[in-house]
């Protein structure tokens, strides 16, 4: 059983495990079969369609969208299934959380869980998120012709912008995209203190409208705010298709098709309900963060003081 109190925390746990999956650059497979033998040890493993067969030792998470995971080994973290077939062996030892939205759940005697199992039968789960919605309809399946109309046009729309973006600035987009990896926390803190800021100070700035002089300042604001998005966006879609990319095993990446291909993951991700919007949020996040950090990738961190020279150094 699981009450409705644990499942925003299973979503945001969701959201965060694959996102983790890709700035680590661990196992990702589309469409292919994962097996870990027995004397096999992995750190992460992320299968879309595809059947996870673990017999050996994954150190943290094991995700699937579709398919099916048998764990007869050890897993350091979690086990998350998405529409999966869940099966735990009675061998299976699973540190962290088992979670499956739809598909089923199978877990013989003898398997060990440490922590908490939560469970959507497809019926429930669907049911529970695109009919009755957790936000009161919101998400009904009345909507959802409307949202995906609006999907379409977004993803045109952000597909024009990554073709320019990658034709104009592909140097910036890529050198910026490099410090997502390289400072991942730094640059997701700074990201989230500057919405906070810069959110106040557009709220400080209309109040200010009243009296004429903070209609600029709001103008400013909005223009400066929707820069920081569109570019903070584009290396984050470059950053998503690199990590496919190289995980599939491609030698040569090229930066608008890695833009697009990024695009897709992240259209497609924000489909889902709630998820969509933790998406999008987190990605807003990384974004404004990696541009405040590289001043639109131009230097490798905006906010470290540079070494003044006192005269005094070896010539």
């Amino acid at each position: 059983m699981i009450t409705r109190r644990l499942a925003i925390p299973c979503l945001f746990f969701l959201l965060f495990s694959s996102g983790a999956l890709f700035l680590q650059g661990q196992t990702l497979s589309v469409q292919k079969d994962v097996h870990v033998a027995p004397d096999e040890t992995q750190e992460n493993v992320f299968v879309i369609g595809g059947s996870v067969l673990v017999e050996g030792v994954v150190r943290q998470s094991v995700i699937a969208v579709g398919g099916s995971i048998v764990i007869s080994g050890r897993v350091g973290e979690d086990v998350v299934g998405i529409g999966s077939s869940v099966t735990l062996k009675s061998t299976a030892g699973v540190t962290g959380d088992v979670i499956a939205l739809g598909g089923s759940l199978n877990r013989e005697p003898g398997s060990l869980i440490a922590g908490d199992t939560i469970y959507f039968r497809t019926s429930e789960f669907s049911q529970k998120v695109l009919k009755d919605g957790w936000l009161k309809g919101a998400f009904s399946l009345s909507l959802f012709p409307f949202l995906i109309v609006v999907k379409l046009m977004s993803f045109i729309l952000w597909a024009f912008a990554a073709l320019a973006g990658s034709a104009l600035f592909p140097r910036q987009i890529v050198f910026a995209a490099g410090g997502i990896r390289k400072s991942f926390w730094p640059v997701f803190v700074v990201g989230l203190a500057s919405i906070v800021v810069f959110t106040a100070l557009v709220l400080f700035s209309a109040l200010l409208s009243i009296l004429i002089i903070g209609i600029p300042i709001l103008l400013a604001l909005i223009a400066a705010g929707l820069a920081v998005k569109i570019f903070g966006r584009l290396v984050v879609f470059y950053f998503l298709g690199k990590s496919f990319f190289r995980a599939v095993g491609a030698k040569k990446i090229n930066v608008a098709a890695a833009s697009l291909a990024g695009l897709v993951f992240v259209t497609l991700g924000g489909i889902i309900p709630i998820i969509g919007f933790l998406l999008s949020f987190v990605l807003s996040v990384i974004g404004w963060g990696i541009v405040l950090r590289t001043k639109f990738g131009t230097t490798e961190n905006w906010f470290q003081r540079k070494p003044v020279d006192d005269g005094l150094s070896e010539s």
